[in-house]
């Protein structure tokens, strides 16, 4: 089971930072995907880090905005969101993948478990 939290209201311009802590299973040794999806739109990822490299792939959308950071003795995964912008609303996810995932392209179908979201929203 993964659990999201952080989500909530900020202002254009400002941060957030969202955790994902697994329950049950330990996330080292899992690729972590983080996820978005806007009422009547297809889920997007906006990155993804590999659980072998370490390295992190990014959805043009958050290149330059967003990073992701983990803290294995926490069992949790971090967003962190910078420069948000109302078209950054959404309802974010996290998922685990037992596969060596390497791009924001991957099937989403891959990730064995998924978190049950939390909202962010961007406003004024």
């Amino acid at each position: 089971q993964l659990v999201e939290s952080g989500g909530g209201l900020v202002q254009p311009g400002g941060s957030l930072r969202l955790s994902c802590t697994g329950s049950g299973f330990t996330l080292d040794g899992y690729s972590i995907g983080w996820f978005r999806q806007v009422p009547g739109k297809e889920r997007e990822a906006v990155l993804c880090i590999n659980s072998i490299t370490g390295r992190v792939d990014y959805a043009d959308s958050a290149k330059d905005r967003f990073t992701l950071s983990r803290d294995n003795a926490k069992n949790t995964v971090y967003l962190e969101m910078n420069s948000l912008k109302p078209e950054d609303t959404a309802v974010y996810y996290c998922a685990a993948s037992s596969y060596g995932i390497t791009t924001v392209q991957a099937s989403h179908s891959l990730y064995d478990y998924w978190g049950q979201g939390t909202q962010v929203t961007v406003s004024s």
